[in-house]
């Protein structure tokens, strides 16, 4: 055994998994599921039934939730599907830097600098608009998988 110190790069969270496993037929519809290692939210379910040998098949159909793809996966009612965990947290936008990221103010005061501005127009817009007519305005960040995105504004007021 050395008697050395050993460094090790913290690139992950408090070793909290991004996902967590379900049973393909108790996942419904508006819920969360991972296709092709992307966070989805399902739009439609259709299971199947049971083959002369064969499992019930659960057919699922999902939107990104980041990028709005439409996505699709066929999988046994039996078997595990990862479901992402999902968290929508909401705060206050102070400013909007030259190069499209935001600046945020969390609930502790501290800020956070690290987003972009949302890439759907009418939100994109609507955040410039208002942040140009000095409203105090709170966006809605969701974060799934390590990915975070702006997806909804609420107007509080006047500053």
């Amino acid at each position: 055994m050395s008697d050395e110190e050993h460094q090790f790069e913290s690139k992950a969270d408090a070793g909290a998994s991004k996902t967590y496993p379900q049973q393909a037929g108790t996942i419904r519809k508006n819920g969360y599921i991972v296709i092709k290692a992307r966070p989805c939210k399902v739009v439609e379910v259709s299971t199947s039934k049971t083959g002369k040998h064969g499992h019930a098949k659960c057919h699922f159909v999902a939107i990104d939730i980041f990028t709005g793809k439409k996505l699709e996966d066929i999988v046994p009612s039996s078997h595990n599907c990862d479901v992402p965990h999902v968290n929508r947290t909401d705060y206050q936008l102070i400013d909007i830097s030259e190069d499209g990221f935001v600046s945020l103010l969390t609930d502790n005061g501290n800020t956070k600098d690290d987003l972009r501005l949302p890439t759907d127009e009418s939100l994109l817009s609507q955040i410039k608009d208002g942040f140009a007519e000095g409203k105090d305005l709170v966006v809605s960040v969701m974060s799934a998988m390590g990915e975070e995105q702006i997806n909804a504004l609420k107007d509080i007021g006047p500053k």
